[in-house]
């Protein structure tokens, strides 16, 4: 019985971690993605290979994308993308901040569902905007929460400073035109460390 007593606060303390614990991204399992159209009639899939993210104990989310990880399945394309649009020596790395009320998140029971309208920041190109996300969260089980869009982010490349970059892959590749604005998806998983 002393051994139990002993072994029963440390046992309380485990359960309890996650609802006090930093969390941080599983990049391996979470996604990023967006969509581009071309000629009015063509749209492709695209993402980013590298994400971090934490969110600390008191709800402040930061999720960096870097920006030589674009994939869109053509080498020649994402070098393009890399040096003439993103700009990747000057900028290497997009961000999202966000603020976040974790108690809502920490009470769900696993493979419950929370629906969350949520301010966020977006720093791209060296220019920072403002959205309003709306986002699922799923617990998955004790130590571990996903958040996806449920609508996606509309960016604009005007937004952004983007357009000068996006003329000259629009002369690259000898297209009619390339649309301005992209949506982005995400699906992000966390994990309670």
């Amino acid at each position: 019985m002393p051994t139990l007593l002993r072994l029963l606060p440390a046992l309380l303390l485990a359960l309890c971690l996650p609802a006090h614990a930093n969390w941080h991204l599983d990049g391996e399992s979470s996604r990023l993605s967006f969509i581009t159209g071309k000629n009015g009639d063509t749209a492709e899939v695209h993402r980013f290979l590298v994400l971090h993210g934490t969110i600390d104990r008191k709800g402040v989310a930061g999720l960096s994308i870097e920006m030589d990880s674009v994939s869109s399945g053509i080498p020649l394309r994402d070098e393009r993308m890399r040096d003439t649009l993103f700009e990747v020596e000057r900028f290497p790395e997009a961000t999202v901040k966000a603020q976040l009320d974790l108690r809502p998140i920490n009470d769900l029971a696993n493979g419950a569902q929370l629906e969350l309208r949520l301010p966020l920041t977006v720093t791209l190109h060296g220019q920072s905007h403002s959205y309003n996300a709306l986002l699922l969260a799923t617990r998955l089980d004790e130590r571990r929460f996903q958040v996806v869009t449920l609508e996606p982010l509309l960016l604009r490349a005007e937004d952004y400073g983007l357009l000068p970059g996006l003329e000259r892959l629009r002369t690259f590749a000898g297209l009619k035109s390339i649309n301005p604005s992209v949506p982005v998806s995400a699906v992000l998983i966390f994990t309670a460390r």
